[in-house]
């Protein structure tokens, strides 16, 4: 009787997963066909579109549909509740979630930062208060987790604190935007706060958590003392590093130093990473299938680049350039929301075979990334042509639109490729 109960409880936890592993694709969807609008806007106006409207829906769908539901499914994938009491909560908090991300995908095109809108990126940040307590509560006194996820937990831990600390930066422009403060330095800071918290902290620090729990669960031994030093240089900098993101205020002379210990800080982290990557690269290759082996390879090389460009970034010439040059901007944006995150996300996801790949779900992938790589080259490349006052390139919005199609095409593929996901558990290689 106790197996059987056992039984239905994982297929329970199963099933309540794969619904929000693929709902989150969903919104991936979304977020795909946002973009592609977004960019046809700016080639060929849509009368009645507004364009900044969208680009919060964009934005906020992104950050807070697609990875937010993807990182609350993998963490109780990772980590399932064991009662039900804790499992009748975290379908209410999802639903919640689902509400909440509905409401600002229909307000923010409709009125951008509103009543309606706001009320809803406010119950999301509620929300996700309660997630964040009632996860670490659910695992913080489970010695046996502790003994064998210590390293995952810790990063995990992290990432639920920075998410916190993030919102912030919502809360404060309320008062800012009342106060007629829209548009200045304060104003933007507060985005810029909101968004390396999230990026940086929540988004990174859980993409972390999830691997270490990977190694765990497939027994890799890799070095506890790297991992440990990891963690801790990155949780220290993390904080400091937020300067980097004030740096087009163009501030003291002292704060591009913090700014930059801080970087390099993450930079030194990431070597060592590296190197315990490199220590255990045998476990790795026969563990892992190929493509997804591929993900998590593109994923850390998005993170390296980025972790080296936010080094670069503690220069004052650098921190200029980059304010100055919105592609720049752009560029490095999608290199963590989409290169990092998100293709780490696909990544676990298949691996888990909680997405299927099948033959259309592989050309979808394949068009996702080759398109990515594609429109992040022209982004930056563009960006260095202004950069140095040479001719840009021509018809540069109309080639941006074209290249974007694959991506929201792939998601498409691979999202409708899930049918009977539920029923099928194929081999991802």
């Amino acid at each position: 009787m106790y197996r059987i109960k056992a039984l239905v409880r994982r297929k329970e936890q199963w099933h309540g997963t794969l619904v929000r592993a693929r709902v989150a694709l969903g919104y991936f969807v979304l977020v795909g066909a946002l973009g592609l609008l977004l960019r046809w806007q700016v080639v060929h106006p849509v009368e009645g579109l507004n364009y900044k409207y969208f680009l919060h829906a964009h934005s906020h769908v992104a950050l807070l549909g697609w990875l937010y539901c993807a990182l609350f499914a993998a963490l109780l994938y990772a980590y399932p509740p064991s009662t039900v009491k804790q499992r009748k909560l975290f379908k209410w908090q999802f639903l919640v979630t689902l509400l909440a991300v509905n409401g600002m995908l229909l307000s923010f095109p409709v009125q951008g930062y509103a009543l309606f809108s706001i009320t809803f990126s406010t119950l999301h940040i509620l929300v996700s208060y309660w997630f964040a307590w009632s996860f670490w509560k659910h695992v913080r006194h489970d010695n046996n987790l502790w003994q064998k996820h210590s390293i995952s937990l810790r990063f995990i831990g992290l990432s639920l604190l920075f998410m916190v600390l993030s919102s912030i930066g919502p809360w404060a422009m309320g008062p800012i935007m009342a106060t007629g403060g829209t548009g200045s330095e304060l104003y933007f800071s507060a985005i810029y706060f909101y968004l390396h918290f999230q990026y940086n902290g929540w988004f990174a620090f859980a993409v972390l958590g999830l691997f270490f729990w990977l190694l765990d669960q497939k027994r890799i031994p890799y070095s506890q003392v790297q991992a440990t030093r990891m963690l801790w240089l990155l949780g220290v900098a993390c904080v400091p590093a937020v300067v980097l993101s004030f740096l087009w205020t163009k501030p003291a002379a002292v704060w591009y130093w913090v700014g930059g210990a801080a970087a390099a800080l993450q930079v030194f982290a990431l070597v060592l990473f590296l190197k315990l990557l490199w220590d255990i690269r045998g476990e790795l290759l026969h563990h892992f299938s190929t493509w997804v082996r591929g993900l998590f390879g593109l994923a850390l090389f998005c993170l390296s680049v980025k972790l080296v460009m936010q080094m670069a970034s503690a220069f004052p010439a650098v921190a200029d350039l980059a304010y100055q040059v919105r592609y720049f901007i752009i560029g490095y944006l999608h290199l963590s929301l989409l290169g990092f995150a998100s293709v780490f996300m696909l990544g676990f996801f298949l691996h888990q075979k909680l997405y299927r790949l099948g033959r259309y779900a592989k050309l979808g992938l394949s068009l996702l990334l080759l398109f990515f790589l594609i429109t992040e080259a022209l982004l930056f490349l563009q960006g260095t042509l202004l950069w140095l006052q040479l001719p840009a390139l021509p018809d540069f919005n109309l080639i941006m639109f074209l290249m974007s199609i694959g991506m929201p095409a792939g998601l498409l593929l691979v999202f409708f490729s899930q049918k009977g996901l539920g029923r099928s558990c194929q081999k991802t290689d």
